[in-house]
């Protein structure tokens, strides 16, 4: 399993507007195959930041839907990002 998370940020004014591009591809990550969670969402706290999660079976299935298409045109620009991958070898209660 895989988890991609981190952080992204973009002006204040556009950081809704950022989010709402992604709405499409929120949809169609969660509707590809191996993607078992995918979010993209305004942090509560910081105006410019955007917070990503995605969570996938493997990373075949990963790199399948990143090489289906870019990030969104009429998204706004992204001033930082700290996103990173992680391999997960086991998962068990909390």
């Amino acid at each position: 399993m895989l988890i991609v998370a981190g952080e992204i940020h973009v002006d204040a004014a556009e950081r809704d507007r950022y989010v709402e591009a992604c709405h499409e591809v929120v949809r169609a990550a969660r509707a590809a195959p191996g993607c078992l969670d995918f979010a993209v969402t305004a942090d509560p706290v910081d105006p410019t930041r955007v917070n990503v999660y995605e969570r996938w079976e493997t990373e075949a299935e990963l790199l399948a839907f990143r090489g289906e298409g870019a990030p969104p045109a009429d998204a706004p620009d992204i001033s930082d990002a700290d996103v990173k991958r992680y391999t997960i070898s086991a998962v068990g209660p909390p």
